[in-house]
């Protein structure tokens, strides 16, 4: 399981790998534009090539993007789903020109126009994004969120509707984030209740759907919508859940990053990483 965080790339793209290196990650996450701003970077030439250097030279993979907070593909609001469908093509742009597998994405908010009509806007919006990267390699994971306010995506079926409304479903993957299904209502802590999470997800969205998790704790209790990140082990999903995860064969191979808060020099992350490393049982998997 390539174990890893999101990193800044304050100062080029590349420095992401730098960072990640020097605090053990085997694979990251990043921006690939400012995440608060509609206006997307143009991508330098020597940055990329620093870039996939720094990857062949480190062995650091996946890198993963997610996209920026901004975008709202369910939303009802013309002028802002014109810019958020402009918005994801320069990101789905970016991260193929940096030749990652992965971008993330939160479904969006319906602003109260329902879940149907909400999931339809993003299966056409998604429709749109296909048309013009047809030959794009990168796929596009839709997140499970926690369900705060009109957001989509806290309930296995609001995925799996989506995928079943596009006309092409074959680019879109799954990123499954621990605090979120957990605030969504989705059990970890227990045998029983992983169980039971993990077979869900297996009917109603497919194992093989899934291409990446987030390992955040969560600050509120199961069911409780909120989306707030906690340290691992540090919240209330506990040391439980994520000893269950890190010992889970069906998720061996698939990148696990971190989202959780840190500072400058990253002590949080090193501290995260470890825990989550010496939560492995007999080398792993065996």
């Amino acid at each position: 399981m390539p174990l890893g965080a999101h990193m800044s790339t304050s100062g080029g793209v590349e420095k992401s790998i730098e960072r990640g290196q020097s605090i053990g990650c085997e694979s990251i996450q990043i921006f690939v534009t400012n995440p608060n701003q509609w206006k997307s970077r143009d991508l330098d030439p020597k940055s990329l090539a620093k870039f996939q250097a720094a990857q062949e030279e480190t062995g650091i993979r996946p890198v993963v993007a997610h996209a920026r907070y901004l975008i709202n593909l369910a939303t009802p609001d013309q002028e802002l789903g014109h810019k958020s469908i402009e918005a994801m093509r320069d990101e789905l742009v970016l991260s193929e020109e940096l030749g990652l597998p992965y971008i993330v994405l939160h479904p969006g908010a319906h602003m109260e126009s329902g879940d149907d009509v909400g999931i339809q806007r993003v299966a056409a919006a998604l429709d749109r994004l296909r048309e013009d990267t047809a030959d794009f390699q990168v796929m596009l994971l839709l997140e499970t969120t926690a369900g705060q306010g009109t957001n989509l995506g806290y309930t296995f079926e609001h995925l799996a509707r989506i995928m079943g409304a596009v006309q092409d479903p074959s680019w879109l993957g799954v990123c499954f984030d621990t605090c979120h299904a957990f605030a969504a209502g989705y059990e970890l802590r227990t045998a029983e209740g992983y169980a039971e999470t993990w077979a869900a997800f297996s009917q109603v969205i497919g194992m093989e759907h899934l291409r990446c998790i987030h390992l955040n704790d969560c600050k509120g209790d199961l069911g409780s919508r909120l989306d707030r990140h906690a340290h691992i082990g540090e919240g209330k999903l506990g040391l439980d859940a994520f000893r269950l995860i890190m010992n889970d064969p069906a998720l061996q191979g698939l990148p696990m990053l971190l989202e959780t808060p840190k500072g400058p020099k990253m002590e949080e992350d090193v501290a995260n990483l470890a825990m989550l490393r010496s939560l492995v049982e007999n080398g792993g998997n065996e």
